[in-house]
């Protein structure tokens, strides 16, 4: 019963990131703290049920998690390099102007 308390607070905690941050980096560690606290959540469930299911959720939920957190860091690198700012808000704007000086 503590890890599901556990994944419950990593999952909170990720949502109220995501919703006060706008550095690129910080909303990538909440999203973060979402998919661990979920997977926390399907293991520590799966492996009460028993049968080895929890390690089975484990090894898809870690190499899930790892590929996607390999494009999100490429594509934060990638936009930080483009508009030389890592907040949300400031390469909206930058994104809004290079779309209107194309037209």
């Amino acid at each position: 019963m503590d890890f599901v308390i556990l994944s419950l607070v990593m999952l909170a905690i990720g949502v109220y990131g995501l919703l006060t941050n706008r550095h690129l980096l910080k909303v990538f560690i909440s999203v973060e703290l979402i998919a661990t606290g979920a997977t926390l959540n399907f293991v520590t469930l799966a492996s009460a049920m028993g049968k080895g299911l929890g390690e089975a959720f484990l090894i898809l939920a870690f190499s899930t998690d790892t590929a996607v957190s390999a494009v999100i860091l490429a594509l934060l690198v990638i936009v930080s390099k483009k508009y030389g700012t890592s907040d949300i808000s400031e390469v909206m704007k930058l994104q809004e102007n290079d779309s209107e000086v194309e037209e």
